[in-house]
């Protein structure tokens, strides 16, 4: 809050006091996870955007460190260090300043994030509903009249690609570039047109890692050429991509109809409670069915909640910000006579605290509110 009147703190700590009681009530533990973090996970399933604007330093043991640039990342590394059953079921509330190099307006160097994670709820999409709805219901404590809701759902996306017909490592590939839209339709038409079409500069390394052991080739290459390693990687990672890129030229190139169905889920977008007739134009299989059924369920929990999904919007393409996320995903908007400004936003993470070190998978959604953002609409 550096910067701000003796005023400016007072009205933004009242703000923050009214959001948090409404999680407390909602049954969330207020905790205060540490303001300094190992940097790894941020850097390493972080949204470019959070990576390119992270407050990076070193300590004095060489480790990586960071000033946190979000508190979903702490807040999931609290739990592991100091629940006694990762899995159990926990929920957690939080305000507290995250740090990150401004890029936009209303975004200072150190801002105040509020926000709320639920680990291992027993009926997950009926917690998903509740945290939109708990999200919702601060911004109104708080005294923002109106808002404007759109969602995602990563979960619909893997399960099409889970019944489309190709190799495993394609697809975790295609999972891997989801985040980068350029770069995935460049992936996906690499896939259909056959990776042996192009050459490239490690074509004659592909050559030779085809025909014998591709960490014997690297190997000796590496010693030929007497070239240190760069980018972090060793020999058997090496190894591993150009073996990859052998067996790919043996493949059965992707029928471009099926890219053609990828493509079109993607660019499927509408209202949220009519975008089931959409979703019945993808040619899919049995996975794709069961995540139109959540879909479906989701929306009657909302319902159920008080909430209109009617209002909301859906985009496929949406939820590509943040890495970690798997799931349903979501944005909350206030217009401003500037325009639309994002105020909180949040979603299904089920794959981040074993990323961390959970010995065992623990499914967690939760949302955050940019509480300088929300002061500032609200002014």
């Amino acid at each position: 809050m550096a910067g701000k009147s003796s005023a400016e703190r007072s009205a933004l700590e009242r703000q923050n006091v009214a959001l948090m009681a409404v999680f407390e009530r909602g049954g969330f533990d207020h905790i205060a996870p540490d303001i300094i973090q190992p940097a790894d996970i941020f850097l390493e399933r972080s949204g470019e955007d959070i990576r390119a604007r992270t407050f990076v330093f070193t300590d004095p043991s060489g480790t990586e460190m960071c000033l946190r640039p979000d508190l979903t990342v702490p807040a999931c590394r609290y739990h592991l260090s100091h629940a006694k059953d990762p899995a159990g079921e926990r929920r957690y509330c939080y305000s507290g300043p995250a740090f990150r190099f401004p890029d936009e307006l209303l975004s200072p160097r150190e801002f105040t994030q509020a926000g709320i994670e639920w680990f291992g709820a027993s009926e997950p999409i009926s917690a998903e509903a509740r945290v939109l709805k708990l999200a919702i219901s601060a911004l109104e404590a708080a005294g923002l009249p109106r808002c404007r809701v759109s969602f995602g759902d990563l979960g619909l996306f893997s399960a099409l690609l889970e019944d489309t017909g190709m190799p495993a490592r394609w697809r975790q590939r295609l999972r891997h570039h989801f985040w980068r839209p350029h770069a995935f339709r460049e992936l996906l038409d690499s896939f259909c047109a056959g990776r042996g079409a192009r050459r490239t500069s490690v074509s004659p390394l592909v050559d030779r890692v085809a025909e014998g052991d591709a960490l014997s080739v690297v190997e000796a290459e590496i010693g030929a050429r007497n070239v240190p390693l760069v980018g972090g990687r060793d020999p058997p990672e090496i190894a591993a991509r150009l073996a990859n890129k052998a067996a790919d030229r043996q493949e059965t190139p992707l029928a471009r109809t099926k890219a053609d169905t990828l493509n079109a889920y993607l660019a499927i977008a509408g209202g949220a409670s009519a975008i089931d007739a959409q979703f019945a134009g993808i040619a899919a299989g049995p996975r794709f069915q069961a995540a139109r059924d959540d879909y479906a369920r989701r929306l009657f929990e909302m319902e159920e909640l008080g909430l209109n999904p009617r209002r909301f919007r859906f985009a496929a393409g949406f939820g590509r910000e943040l890495e970690y996320y798997t799931g349903f995903t979501f944005q909350i908007e206030a217009d401003t006579p500037h325009g639309a400004v994002v105020v909180a936003g949040g979603g299904r993470y089920d794959n981040l605290l074993s990323d961390m070190g959970s010995p065992v998978r623990v499914p967690a959604v939760g949302c955050a509110i940019h509480t300088d953002r929300l002061k500032a609409v609200l002014a």
